[in-house]
């Protein structure tokens, strides 16, 4: 779940040792950043974006991954790949491979993970 890995990365970028600093920051109660990591609630985009520029990650980056967590589709998921194709297209090849090493990191299909494998390969 890139979110997840959002929340760690600003974390770690802050020196913070609890989620609920993490809070404070984003004006939420702490138990919101545990519904975050459980799945249960989202990053909003704009929370994405604070997170990631406090954490020196593209926010495009951030936007891609928990775009790509919102969706259960497999189909979706394709589309996501496909937009951070594009991104490499133009010649922001980190982010497409950035965006590619969460899509298969937060894959837990063993269909998708073949599905992605074949994508690669073709």
């Amino acid at each position: 779940m890139y979110q997840s890995q959002l929340l760690d990365a600003y974390k770690k970028a802050q020196n913070y040792i609890q989620d609920k600093q993490i809070a404070h920051d984003l004006n939420l109660q702490p138990s919101r950043i545990s519904e975050m990591r459980k799945g249960t609630r989202y990053i909003s985009d704009s929370e994405a974006v604070f997170l990631a520029e406090n954490a020196g990650i593209p926010p495009e980056l951030a936007l891609l991954g928990i775009h790509a967590d919102r969706n259960d589709n497999v189909t979706i998921k394709a589309m996501w790949e496909r937009i951070a194709k594009k991104y490499s297209k133009q010649g922001l090849q980190r982010l497409s491979m950035s965006y590619g090493a969460i899509m298969i990191g937060s894959v837990t299909s063993l269909q998708v993970i073949n599905q992605c494998a074949l994508y690669v390969l073709c």
